[in-house]
């Protein structure tokens, strides 16, 4: 909301002196919020002058200037204001200005908007000592064919005057932010009481100036809202006043051109510019009809779906059975509270015209306008709640001023419809707003605060009965009542106190976990990212599941009831197709080298249930335990997974290092990473998903009570996945089930005591089927070897002459340790050949020869 100086001065008294900064720093006092300060950007001298005479000289290039002689100063005086002589010769391109007229003349030395400096200077072979200006060059319009003669704004000021304060050039505008529920501060009116509230000056109200006049003849209005929104009428007040013999082509004062300029509105015409003047004066939105061409009564109602109407911009639009309609007996004639109809606009052959100033139904008016893109000022304010008394006199101000301005004469003819229900008291304790804020306010400041913005007060045996003001709807409870108080009275009042931490609280241990793996991937050079949990079906289908698009089939999935974007409109059940989104992203800007995670939580829905049964109850409706079990169990499971992606060089090229490209080993490496973080042993063995090259995956899994459990996978991308991704054809990944693995583990990680006793150390070639895993061989080795073995890792696989055909070679390097003595070489043996026997009673191993 933009706020002219002169226009707020006339509802509060400003001190002497007082600058826009000034009034910011009292807005912001009372919870509004600071945004701009405009002015016009004009500097003087820029004075009236008055046509002497002129010369038409045509030029080669088609052209007809005017070489203008231009009194400045009054009759008498030899000086004019910058000190140059009384009259000046300027050059103007203009002709629509005839000897005697007085106009706006920039002398040198003035700054126009832009900026854009006036000197004297030659041209057409003259020097140009100044320039007569135009609406646009002064900014007051976009005007620019003909200079701005002021005796069409009804003008005969003093030759030689002070231009700026004559048009009201000289003001400037505070603007604030105005939060959705602060309607009333969409306006003048409520501007001046705020500021009145913030610094104790006389608040005067504009709506107490004008007396609403009861016409002696009706104009038959209709309310037939039969369909209701959630229960809300369409319409609760609808007041119209005629006015007679209007004439539309009359300008606009500079006054009013000026202050609405500075509000952040273009002047168009003198009727509009009415309209809109009082809207930003009272809040109150008001449309005006050619009377002549309305056919019968006006009818409010629902449109017909399907139903089209021409709105002011020309453009055809089709109504949903939701819009409320302004009507006659020809169709609609507006949306109400967001645009006119072409059919009844006001033009230069008007002369009768009918004023409408309403109060609709905020969610309507908001939805209409977000239905039909069309955001006007008129529907920011219906949509936040305006003034329902203000009605009546809304309609009596414009009649006034289209009288006073247009040459009008204020007809009989006249409605009033007003069904808003009367106001309810709301009971506010006595002790309710110190122990709510925390600090003491005596009954006289909560009595002075409430009774400052509006509020009627009477006295009951808890407290105070209040009833709020009609132009304060947001106050509906005695939690709003205490928000007024407090910010009245002075939110520097209240103390800033850091509360105290209750004992025994603080991070759970999965919160823990979760953190010391986001901290030790990073440590470890991956960057955290923050997908969208947003995809197709198909990335579900593919990354979601192992099997489930391999199959043909589709695993269960989350539809967002109103997408973003309609081809992605799944809740994710994997998190690799959001990175593979932000890789793609990042490479197209350059970043080729990529090792990036996320962890969050994965969508995940079980085969044949239904969620979301259970009815939502009233938000200020404490559910019960039953109802709150039944809510969460409409609520899918929602574990946290861990993904990360690797693309390009792990290792960039350098002096003395080649690079190295990612694979699937810095996948397993990132798998190692959770196992440390988390203290919980992360088994690896290969596996087989439909969207991971075969032969380079692996399938993840650790143990539980209920045995082995699979976690996730990891290895590189098919080629063509990656492609279809626009990545590289290697493109390395890890996910994890981070839920799953933190569940599984002990709340403590145990370090290993530094053993004191030597090691022995052997190998162990087994040669096995090519089908077997090396990690089942591994395994069946590890448990027969017993105790003694402390580490086991395979260190070769090899196939080829000398293994017989189908088989493979796994090399083992076995450690032994006894923490008690030194261990014999026998020992050693005898555990290692234990583990062969179990191995050759599993998988059929041998030892190679």
């Amino acid at each position: 909301m933009r706020v002219p100086l002169s226009w707020l001065g006339e509802y509060v008294d400003l001190e002497p002196g007082t600058t826009p900064e000034d009034i910011h720093a009292a807005l912001v006092s009372v919870g509004l919020e600071e945004e701009e300060i405009h002015r016009f950007d004009l500097s003087g001298p820029i004075v009236v002058g008055q046509v002497l005479d002129f010369v038409e000289e045509p030029q080669s290039n088609g052209k007809t200037i005017r070489w203008c002689q231009v009194r400045v100063a009054p009759e008498g005086v030899e000086l004019a204001a910058d000190g140059g002589p009384a009259v000046h010769g300027i050059v103007c391109g203009a002709l629509n200005f005839f000897p005697g007229d007085k106009v706006v003349v920039t002398l040198p030395g003035s700054v126009l908007p832009g900026p854009f400096p006036i000197a004297a200077r030659k041209t057409y072979g003259h020097v140009s000592d100044g320039m007569i200006a135009s609406a646009r060059e002064l900014g007051l319009g976009d005007e620019h064919d003909g200079i701005l003669r002021l005796t069409e704004l009804g003008l005969d000021p003093a030759v030689g005057s002070d231009a700026l304060s004559l048009l009201g050039l000289d003001d400037a505008a505070v603007e604030v932010n105005v939060t959705p529920d602060r309607g009333y501060a969409f306006s003048i009116r409520g501007i001046a009481r705020e500021y009145s509230h913030a610094t104790g000056a006389a608040f005067r109200d504009p709506a107490l100036a004008i007396a609403p006049i009861t016409p002696a003849s009706e104009f038959s209005v209709t309310i037939a809202d039969d369909a209701p929104i959630r229960g809300r009428v369409g319409c609760s007040v609808f007041t119209t006043r005629a006015v007679r013999g209007v004439d539309p082509t009359r300008p606009s004062p500079a006054w009013m051109i000026a202050r609405l300029k500075l509000a952040g509105i273009r002047s168009i015409s003198l009727p509009v510019d009415i309209g809109n003047y009082v809207m930003l004066e009272l809040g109150l939105p008001v449309h005006t009809y050619d009377l002549d061409k309305l056919t019968g009564g006006i009818t409010v109602r629902r449109a017909t779906p399907g139903e089209k109407i021409v709105t002011l911009d020309a453009v055809t639009r089709t109504l949903s059975g939701e819009d409320l309609l302004i009507t006659d007996e020809s169709g609609p004639i507006g949306l109400a509270g967001v645009m006119g109809g072409a059919s009844t606009e006001i033009s230069d052959t008007t002369t009768n015209v009918l004023v409408e100033s309403a109060v609709f139904d905020p969610v309507s008016i908001a939805r209409a306008a977000r239905r039909h893109k069309l955001p006007s000022e008129a529907s920011k304010r219906f949509e936040r709640g305006v003034d329902p008394a203000v009605s009546p006199v809304a309609a009596a101000r414009v009649v006034q001023l289209l009288v006073e301005l247009a040459g009008g004469v204020a007809d009989d003819l006249g409605s009033l419809h007003d069904s808003t229900p009367e106001a309810t008291a709301i009971a506010l304790p006595t002790e309710f707003i110190s122990d709510l804020i925390g600090l003491t306010y005596t009954s006289e400041e909560v009595r002075t605060s409430l009774a400052e913005i509006g509020a009627s007060l009477a006295e009951t045996d808890a407290g105070l009965a209040v009833t709020p003001p009609s132009w304060r709807p947001d106050l509906t409870d005695k939690w709003t009542l205490a928000e007024e108080v407090a910010r009245i009275v002075g939110y520097d009042r209240i103390p800033s106190v850091l509360p105290i931490a209750p004992p025994g609280r603080g991070l759970t241990r999965p919160q823990t976990l979760r953190r010391a793996v986001s901290n030790t991937l990073a440590a470890a050079g991956a960057t955290e990212v923050l997908a969208y949990p947003f995809v197709s079906e198909k990335q579900n289908n593919l990354f979601g599941a192992a099997v489930a698009a391999a199959s043909g089939g589709s695993i269960p999935q989350i539809r967002v009831a109103n997408p973003l974007d309609g081809e992605v409109p799944f809740l994710r059940t994997s998190i690799v197709p959001g990175l593979l989104q932000i890789a793609h992203r990042n490479r197209s800007r350059g970043l080729t080298n990529l090792a990036i995670f996320e962890q969050g939580l994965v969508f995940r829905p079980e085969a044949g249930v239904t969620y979301g049964a259970a009815a939502l109850p009233p938000g200020a409706v404490r559910p019960s335990t039953a109802l709150e079990a039944e809510l969460n169990a409409g609520i899918p499971p929602q574990p946290h997974w861990l993904a990360a992606v690797f693309t390009g060089n792990i290792v960039a090229h350098q002096p003395g290092q080649n690079p190295v490209p990612a694979s699937w080993q810095d996948a397993l490496a990132l798998v190692a990473q959770v196992s440390l973080a988390t203290g919980v042993q992360i088994h690896v063995r290969q596996g087989a998903h439909q969207a991971m090259h075969p032969g380079r995956t692996a399938e993840l899994s650790i143990t539980t009570d209920a045995g082995a459990l699979v976690v996730g996978y990891a290895g590189e991308l098919l080629p063509a996945v990656a492609r279809a991704a626009d990545l590289p054809s290697v493109v390395a990944v890890a996910e994890l089930d981070l839920s799953a693995i933190i569940e599984s583990g002990d709340a403590t990680i145990v370090a290993r005591p530094v053993e004191t006793m030597p090691a022995a150390t052997q190998d162990l070639s087994l040669v096995v089927d090519e089908a077997v895993p090396a990690a089942d061989v591994l395994a069946a080795v590890r448990d027969g070897a017993g105790g003694l073995l402390e580490s086991i890792e395979l260190v070769d696989d090899y196939r080829g002459t000398g293994v017989g055909s189908g088989l493979k070679s796994l090399t083992f390097a076995l450690r032994f340790r006894a923490s008690d003595r030194t261990l014999t070489a026998a020992e050693a043996s005898a555990a290692k050949l234990d583990g062969v026997s179990v191995a050759a009673a599993r998988y059929n191993a041998a030892i190679r020869e």
